[in-house]
């Protein structure tokens, strides 16, 4: 793992307007201030309850979303984000979308064209990928969002909490693909509640906390850490500022 830093994030803060009335809106933080370099040829991990702002940090990081305070500094322009909540087209069949997919994420419809056929037997579709993607189940299109980012080759890919769908078999599959990809030196972010797919794949933990960063270490201690804050709460004394460390890797 190199230590060329790809992603810089400096004390970013996003906000949203929540509508609190019938006139009025309320704005609600979903970051407040977060602070992390991402290396080159790292696997990160993030972690934090639900609400804790994961997928905002995700869509700020593929360049989705501008920061409302701070700064996201990238050194790459290919960055993939493959999301269930990542949105395909529903009216467009499962080969619609991958090509046009596949463009977004910085191929020629050539290059879509001729990686289809690898597409089709990762997703295991079959004749469904050309199925309008508004009859698939959210694992069929999962399926499909894994299948093409992998082909799409992003130098970061980004996985929001998708690495356990499907059955035990696609589950293994997509391991094993994840595994590979990180093994050739790509730089992976993953949001999962799965502590062995932590242990197993990440170099690194980031701790995000009602937004904050609240820690940044190891795996296994950081995760112990992580887990071991669930019987008593949630984290103590979390504030703005810089983040704890924990084992540094």
């Amino acid at each position: 793992m190199s230590h060329e830093t790809v992603i810089e994030l400096q004390n970013v803060g996003v906000s949203y307007t929540r509508r609190a009335g019938l006139m009025r809106g309320q704005k609600f933080w979903a970051l407040h201030d977060v602070s992390f370099d991402l290396h080159q040829g790292e696997t990160l991990g993030v972690v934090g309850h639900n609400g804790a702002g994961k997928s905002t940090l995700l869509r700020l990081l593929a360049g989705i979303m501008a920061p409302d305070r701070g700064e996201v500094i990238s050194r790459t322009d290919r960055v993939s984000l493959l999301s269930l909540q990542a949105g395909f087209v529903p009216h467009l069949t499962g080969r619609e979308n991958a090509i046009l997919s596949g463009i977004l994420m910085g191929l020629s419809r050539k290059e879509v064209l001729a990686r289809m056929q690898d597409i089709i037997e990762f997703s295991e579709l079959g004749e469904f990928i050309d199925e309008a993607v508004r009859t698939y189940s959210s694992g069929m299109r999962a399926r499909l969002g894994f299948a093409v980012a992998f082909q799409a080759d992003p130098d970061v890919l980004l996985v929001d909490e998708i690495l356990g769908v499907g059955d035990a078999g696609f589950r293994e599959k997509s391991a094993l693909a994840m595994k590979q990809k990180i093994a050739s030196d790509k730089t992976v972010v993953i949001v999962t509640h799965n502590p062995e797919t932590i242990i197993d794949l990440c170099n690194r933990i980031v701790w995000i906390h009602n937004g904050v960063t609240h820690a940044i270490g190891e795996p296994r201690e950081l995760l112990r850490q992580y887990q071991e804050s669930f019987r008593h709460g949630g984290p103590r004394g979390v504030r703005l500022g810089e983040p704890k460390q924990v084992g540094i890797v």
